[in-house]
């Protein structure tokens, strides 16, 4: 995985073997790229605003997602179900084993 000069991993670097790479070493430019890069182009620059790196990222609950990043509840409940959550899970599935 190649690290930027900004501390961000190269957005080609973040998905290795088709696995997303762990969030818990993104900056604050890959949670943002992430979400670009899954239709959520509008949406990504709220985790820009509130400066979300991917360790903050993983420690999301449903409701910081639904009213803390101030976006429209439909995406919100989207962006937190089908992408927030299965990143901590997959997170803490890779770190148990």
């Amino acid at each position: 995985m190649e690290t930027k000069e900004n501390g961000s991993v190269d957005a080609k670097s973040s998905v290795e073997n088709g696995q997303v790479s762990d969030p818990a070493h993104w900056a604050v430019a890959d949670v943002v790229n992430y979400f670009k890069a899954t239709g959520f182009e509008e949406q990504a620059n709220a985790f820009k605003d509130q400066e979300i790196d991917g360790k903050s990222l993983l420690l999301m609950t449903r409701n910081d997602v639904l009213t803390g990043l101030s976006i429209k509840l439909g995406p919100a409940l989207k962006i937190y179900e089908y992408h927030v959550k299965p990143l901590q899970t997959q997170h803490l599935k890779s770190n148990v084993s």
